[in-house]
């Protein structure tokens, strides 16, 4: 194992042809502030651009995935979005390289757009997914609305996206959406397992699986998106979003406009 370049938010390290990502901010639930995004865009990147890295997995420090969008920052005007590339640098980067989440306790909002930016999930059985979005005044705008309905079944993920309701990860394993459960603690040891199952196979084969399902989906993903926003947009913009941020950086109940 190699230490690659660490930020004080995301850190990496190299596993037999395996780069792991880690977001490294567990005193904020691995949430996402801008900072921490430029340091994902820049770590898939690397990914990326080295013929010897193979696989990559997303993970995060301290027994959380992710909590999603730092909403204190976001209230502060500190939007975790990179133009091109999405939500943290992840949510719409074209990704060539095969790339695992491993998801220990939250995944929550854009931490399940993230999960579900990636290739395949692996996750502890105690761990939770859930776009809460609309407990906010916002919408998930970074891939949910898009992916969630097709990797379990429509009516369940509009249930979710409509109640905001957590998804628990033996009840996401059952939809499809999580490749392999794990005890808690282990989803990293099963994500590398994983990922040198694949780092195993000739480079060119795993390289050109991973276009053609790229290929596959990512101009209907992209079309998806760009009609998406014309939608989502207002919404983010709104004063309900301004509010649902100052009310959880207040501790408080949000008090919402009438359509």
């Amino acid at each position: 194992m190699t230490e690659a370049t660490d930020t004080p938010t995301v850190r990496t390290e190299e596993h037999d042809g395996t780069l792991v990502i880690t977001i490294d901010r567990p005193q904020a639930r691995n949430a996402i502030d801008g900072a921490t995004a430029r340091a994902l865009a820049a770590a898939l990147d690397q990914l990326d651009a080295r013929d010897d890295l193979l696989v990559g997995i997303l993970t995060g420090a301290g027994g959380t995935f992710s909590a999603g969008m730092d909403l204190k920052a976001f209230a502060a005007g500190d939007i975790p979005i990179i133009p091109g590339r999405g939500f943290a640098g992840v949510t719409r980067a074209q990704i060539t390289t095969p790339l695992i989440a491993a998801v220990e306790g939250y995944a929550l909002g854009g931490g399940t757009e993230m999960a579900l930016a990636c290739d395949m999930v692996v996750a502890a059985r105690d761990a939770t997914f859930g776009q809460t979005e609309v407990h906010y005044g916002l919408v998930p705008p970074e891939g949910g609305l898009i992916r969630l309905p097709e990797r379990i079944p429509r009516n369940i993920a509009l249930e979710l996206l409509l109640t905001g309701e957590p998804l628990p990860a033996e009840r996401a394993e059952r939809l499809g959406l999580v490749n392999h459960l794990t005890e808690p603690g282990q989803a990293l040891d099963q994500a590398l397992d994983l990922a040198a199952r694949i780092a195993r196979n000739a480079p060119l084969a795993v390289a050109a699986v991973k276009r053609c399902i790229d290929q596959r989906t990512s101009y209907r993903d992209q079309d998806a998106f760009r009609e998406q926003d014309q939608i989502v947009g207002p919404v983010l913009a709104s004063q309900d979003a301004q509010e649902g941020a100052r009310a959880f950086a207040e501790k408080r109940s949000p008090h919402w406009q009438r359509r």
